[in-house]
């Protein structure tokens, strides 16, 4: 059941990040409600992380492979 859950939130995060690069849908509702599900776990690491004008958003990387390894360790 865990491990289905936390499949589920890292689909939730590729969807999210594939949304950014097509931004006539990150307007719709269900695309507002996937950027309001995923930034409860990216903005703390995008706080954390330094500002870089990078083109790329590690965030959801890092989040993606810290549920990996809490899907590992259970």
């Amino acid at each position: 059941m865990i491990r289905a859950l936390i499949d589920l939130y890292i689909l939730i995060l590729f969807v999210d990040v594939i949304l950014s690069y097509i931004p006539q849908y990150r307007r719709t509702v269900w695309g507002l409600k996937v950027k309001q599900v995923s930034d409860f776990t990216c903005a703390p690491i995008r706080r954390i992380l330094p500002q870089h004008d990078l083109p790329f958003d590690f965030s959801p990387l890092i989040v993606i492979l810290g549920l990996k390894l809490i899907e590992a360790l259970w």
